[in-house]
């Protein structure tokens, strides 16, 4: 198990009982007692945690945890729904892209796709995003133009949210919006953790002629805090084939057309 892992499941370990000691945490990763004191030091120097005497209490530990410990959570499913949903696009189009690892997936195939890297010097595809590592990373391919949205950085999803950014995406207009989300339910729809992610998402949800969420299984028949938008709002749902069958009839009779990885 690599160390982010164990961190991210240490984390979501003290989310649920508020309270860690050192054996009971060694013992449900199947790692030393030795390792989970040395991770806990590490995660209280970052001040995710409060060390105590044999173990660590939480210290704003929600399950809205930071971008970096949640890459390898389900990571080679999110790599081909990623895949798939770049696949999607079509040159020429506007691509709303919100932050998340699925949408970084996205984001990285559609850097990679050779139909859009023909060496033109007109840009592919105009990807309009609030995610500061997906601008960041993709700033270099010349084939896509980025358009970044203002506003307030998140530390733990690197999106841009508020009114800075809302004033942008008022002014554009998108083809396609791909979303990550916190959960997916034919009931209370697309959801995330972070009201104001959920306000900037459903934005770029309206602003767009199609809407796809992208979203590991994991998620399906999930809730989180804010609604981005509600099922009738989505078009497709882009996840893995670990979905059960319930789900996706309960999603068809919505309306969302499910595709598996």
């Amino acid at each position: 198990m690599s160390r982010y892992r164990r961190w991210n499941e240490l984390l979501e370990l003290l989310a649920e009982a508020g309270q860690l000691q050192v054996e009971d945490a060694a013992k449900a990763l199947d790692v030393s007692p030795a390792t989970v004191r040395r991770d806990f030091d590490e995660l209280a120097s970052q001040q995710m945690l409060t060390r105590i005497r044999g173990g660590a209490i939480a210290q704003g530990v929600t399950y809205d945890l930071p971008l970096r410990y949640k890459t390898e959570r389900h990571s080679s499913e999110k790599q081909r729904i990623g895949a798939l949903a770049a696949g999607m696009v079509r040159a020429g189009q506007i691509v709303g892209l919100n932050g998340g690892t699925t949408t970084t997936e996205v984001a990285r195939a559609l850097a990679t796709r050779p139909d859009l890297g023909s060496g033109s010097a007109t840009p592919a595809l105009t990807l309009v995003t609030n995610a500061l590592n997906i601008a960041t990373d993709l700033a270099i391919r010349q084939h896509i133009k980025i358009v970044v949205t203002g506003g307030v950085a998140r530390p733990q999803s690197y999106e841009l949210t508020g009114p800075l950014g809302t004033s942008v995406l008022e002014q554009v207009t998108l083809d396609l919006a791909i979303l990550g989300v916190d959960g997916i339910d034919a009931a209370a729809g697309a959801t995330a953790h972070h009201e104001g992610e959920a306000s900037i998402n459903w934005l770029m949800a309206r602003q767009a002629n199609q809407v796809i969420i992208v979203a590991d299984s994991s998620k399906v028949g999930g809730r989180a805090f804010a609604r981005i938008c509600t099922i009738r709002e989505i078009d497709v749902l882009v996840t893995d084939a670990g979905i059960g069958a319930s789900d996706v009839a309960r999603l068809e009779a919505a309306g969302v057309d499910v595709v598996t990885a």
